[in-house]
């Protein structure tokens, strides 16, 4: 079983996330385990403070390391675990490091706010920074939502068909090919023959097509990667 230890200032968040579709059969199935932490409940200020004004003057507040330490020390307690902190400096979160972290068993996930955290958090407790993309999000929350998705449907026996996963987005370096249902034709926009013909070496055929096309066209950057390493 893999458990999440989600460190936030907002955990409601979390529920509505936590308690529907995968991410919640995961659970059922006793797959994974979320866990969320109140940061204030760490804070030894009388107001449940969690943050400060920085030094050396600038907008905004950052959060203080004293809850986080407290928070990191006593959930890990024994256990080895690795603690992961959400922000938009980190490494960039890739089906391949994705797959990486799914083989662990305990994974600490920091959600910082405001103008980030005291940069002793991250040279001391940090084991990763990790960034779903380049962009400026509210706060870690809907990141650690991502990375939690990400990692879950990796962890096998979670999900249905784990075939499924081969021939998914990044699986090969590649964006996956177009995918269609019934009917056939919907309002005069047919499905591909080849999907129709029955004979499978031409449907793979077609779809490993079809794959590099998309993926040169909609991201050259995997493209020229895929044609480097070949």
């Amino acid at each position: 079983m893999l458990r999440f230890d989600i460190i936030t200032i907002f955990p409601e968040l979390f529920q509505p996330f936590l308690n529907v579709s995968m991410i919640k059969r995961a659970q059922e199935k006793k797959k994974i385990v979320v866990l969320c932490h109140d940061l204030r409940d760490y804070s030894d200020d009388k107001h449940r403070k969690v943050d400060d004004r920085p030094f050396g003057g600038g907008p905004g507040m950052v959060m203080t390391p004293q809850p986080i330490f407290d928070a990191v020390k006593k959930i890990k307690g024994r256990r080895v675990a690795k603690v992961i902190l959400m922000c938009p400096t980190g490494k960039p979160l890739t089906q391949g490091l994705a797959k990486k972290l799914s083989q662990s068993k305990n994974l600490i996930v920091l959600c910082a706010h405001y103008e980030g955290l005291d940069e002793r958090v991250r040279q001391k407790l940090v084991d990763q920074s990790v960034s779903i993309g380049d962009y400026v999000l509210t706060g870690g929350e809907l990141p650690a939502m991502v990375l939690v998705d990400c990692i879950t449907r990796l962890v096998p026996g979670v999900l249905g068909k784990e075939a499924s996963l081969l021939d998914e987005s990044f699986e090969d370096g590649l964006l996956e090919y177009p995918q269609y249902t019934r009917p056939a034709n919907f309002r005069g926009i047919k499905v591909p023959d080849v999907l129709l013909s029955g004979h499978h070496k031409e449907v793979e055929e077609w779809r490993k097509e079809q794959s590099l096309i998309k993926t040169k066209s909609n991201r050259p950057d995997l493209w020229e990667r895929k044609q480097k390493r070949e």
